[in-house]
């Protein structure tokens, strides 16, 4: 139990006194938590810019564009020319154009007198010959999510004129009741999936890079030569790694609070328990890395290539339900995908133990199983 507790302090020591490496640690997913805090961070609701030629210029035509400003999808641009509209749509500048034509309001006042007049003589048909009032629509067509917004919405515009003109009873009717969900923005999902990285990050890369030269150096071969065991060395190596990143943790939870106004729903003991989990289950895994590579040199890149491509299957950047399908039972199974999960549900749903036990149970196999063959193959030279 001495030598355990010896070792821990001795490793805290060793963080504080290499500041770089410290602050390369906490900085760099500081930085990343700006970069996608800034750019990403958007709340604003879906807005398109289109572009309005109004060649009518009558009550009718005006009466429309109100209700495409209106609208609050549709920010509307006034032009004069129809080229110079479809030129700015063809450059990306805009993502739709809507012509009203001259004859806008001649035809809707010759569809509208028909309307009234089949309607005094009791008949629910137009004749033949009266055509309904049209406009022109322009849109990128290689946009498709764009496209079925932009026709959607006018296509709901327009129809809310036409059923007021033709004095429209509807058969079925909604009853529309809101509920007030959770208000959360891309930065209360990166911010948790980024905790999940840096601890990834701190206890697999730099765990294997830093015991791999321990034993280049000679560091472990002098350890072997006492009573130390290897299952005592790696506890205390965790235990100090798991002070560290809890203390990172709070930090990084610290600055997205003032930064970004990014809550904690859930429990923080809730919290710490899977920080305390990633922490123990990835450092096993840098163990077991630092085991395999013969130099720092080989370590670092094979901390890489189990590391990075957990990065971006694991649900940090990006929700796991985006990945391929063929690919969806491989990201269940790595550690960040239980780990950025859980995280985030605490943090944002404020979810509890129980509904995180399957995390909890996968994080905990992963742990048990690694730090047992870490200690079974590791080499101290």
């Amino acid at each position: 139990m001495k030598a355990y507790l010896n070792l821990t302090l001795a490793q805290l020591k060793l963080f504080i006194r290499n500041r770089q490496t410290l602050g390369f640690s906490l900085l760099f997913p500081i930085f990343f938590m700006f970069v996608f805090g800034y750019l990403f961070n958007s709340n604003n609701s879906i807005s398109l810019d289109a572009a309005v030629i109004d060649q009518d210029r009558t009550e009718a035509s005006k009466r429309l564009m109100d209700e495409f400003e209106r609208s609050g999808i549709l920010h509307i641009t006034k032009y004069e020319n129809e080229d110079a509209a479809l030129i700015a749509l063809k450059n990306n500048e805009i993502n739709l154009v809507l012509v009203i034509p001259a004859d806008y309001n001649d035809e809707l006042k010759q569809f509208t007198e028909k309307v009234v007049q089949n309607h005094n003589q009791s008949s629910i048909s137009t004749a033949p010959d009266v055509q309904a009032a049209h406009i022109r629509m322009y849109y990128d067509q290689s946009n498709v999510a764009t496209a079925g917004i932009a026709k959607t919405t006018v296509a709901a515009i327009v129809d809310g004129i036409s059923k007021q003109i033709v004095h429209f009873q509807p058969a079925i009717t909604i009853d529309e009741q809101g509920i007030q969900s959770l208000n959360l923005a891309y930065i209360d999902f990166i911010i948790p999936g980024i905790v999940a990285m840096m601890i990834m990050s701190n206890n697999l890369n730099m765990v294997a890079g830093q015991i791999a030269s321990w034993r280049e150096r000679g560091v472990l071969r002098r350890m072997q030569s006492t009573t130390l065991r290897a299952s005592t060395f790696i506890a205390a190596q965790i235990s100090a790694r798991l002070i560290l990143s809890s203390v990172q943790t709070f930090i990084l939870l610290l600055i997205g609070h003032f930064v970004f106004d990014v809550q904690v729903r859930g429990s923080w003991l809730v919290l710490l328990l899977f920080v305390i989990l990633g922490t123990l289950a990835f450092m096993s895994i840098g163990f077991i890395v630092a085991s395999l590579a013969k130099t720092p040199e080989s370590a670092n890149p094979i901390a890489g290539l189990i590391s990075f491509p957990m990065m971006f299957l694991g649900g940090v950047f990006f929700p796991i339900k985006n990945t391929p399908e063929f690919l969806q039972p491989v990201v269940h199974a790595l550690p960040i995908s239980h780990l950025s999960t859980a995280l985030r549900q605490v943090m944002n749903t404020g979810a509890d133990l129980i509904a995180l036990s399957t995390e909890a149970m996968v994080l905990g196999c992963w742990m048990i199983a690694a730090f047992a063959l870490a200690s079974i193959i590791f080499k101290w030279e």
